[in-house]
């Protein structure tokens, strides 16, 4: 129940809609693949770019948790993006100083709850997110969620499961990147493509590219063309064309 005086996701939605621009809205249908059979098919947009709508959210960074889930369950793109902006940054909070540890698993079982009944179904949407509430809460914990989320029907649950191993990227460790990594090989949806390139790609810059050479070494050849490419950028040119020509 939402306390009295505490702000609500109607509130969010006025200030979403104040800003709204339908011919933003038309680009964005387009870039986000939201005609019959693409990607993002059915997805609705009212034209607020990204910047705007992280203003927005961080108006309302008190929107308690139902609040958030009402967002979440938006059929407007925009609304879902600033839950799940919110949620990051409540997230954030309970993890200064010493963790609330109650809440983070609060928010933990949201974001999973919104993942797995379709609601982070975009890839920006799952860029934003899955790094910043289950890397980090997995950072000292068992991995097997990943794992799950890795072998999901769903696209979005599959690039969540990527994604999130960024937060452990950033903190030096590479293993789980490369367990998911080897489980999702075979993987030739577009946007697994492209995080699995991508993860690979930031093991190399932010760990140590030996790492990246010696998974190469060993899976380039099963790699698909858009992973490898996305994972060679950074190497000099003969090295990449080496891989690619595997």
């Amino acid at each position: 129940m939402t306390r009295p005086g505490a702000p609500t996701a109607q509130q969010v939605r006025a200030a979403l809609a104040e800003v709204a621009d339908p011919a933003d809205a038309i680009a964005l249908q387009r870039f986000f693949k939201t005609g019959p059979g693409e990607y993002g098919a059915g997805d609705v947009f009212i034209g607020v770019r990204v910047p705007v709508t992280r203003s927005i959210a961080k108006r309302f960074a008190a929107l308690p948790l139902d609040e958030i889930d009402l967002l979440l369950d938006s059929p407007v793109h925009e609304e879902r993006l600033a839950g799940l902006v919110l949620l990051n940054g409540r997230f954030a909070r309970a993890s200064r100083g010493v963790p609330d540890e109650v809440e983070q698993r609060r928010i933990v079982d949201r974001y999973l709850a919104a993942v797995r009944r379709g609601r982070v179904n975009n890839w920006d949407l799952v860029d934003v997110s899955a790094e910043n509430i289950i890397g980090p809460w997995l950072l000292d914990r068992p991995r097997d969620l990943l794992f799950e989320l890795a072998q999901a029907d769903s696209l979005w649950e599959r690039r969540v499961a990527l994604l999130s191993t960024f937060a452990f990227i950033k903190a030096g460790d590479a293993s789980t990147t490369f367990a998911l990594s080897e489980l999702l090989l075979d993987d030739r949806r577009d946007l697994i493509q492209k995080a699995l390139g991508w993860m690979l790609r930031e093991v190399g810059k932010r760990i140590d590219r030996t790492l990246l050479t010696g998974f190469l070494d060993v899976n380039a050849a099963k790699l698909g063309r858009t992973a490898l490419s996305y994972a060679t950028e950074h190497l000099d040119a003969e090295t990449r064309a080496d891989y690619r020509s595997r």
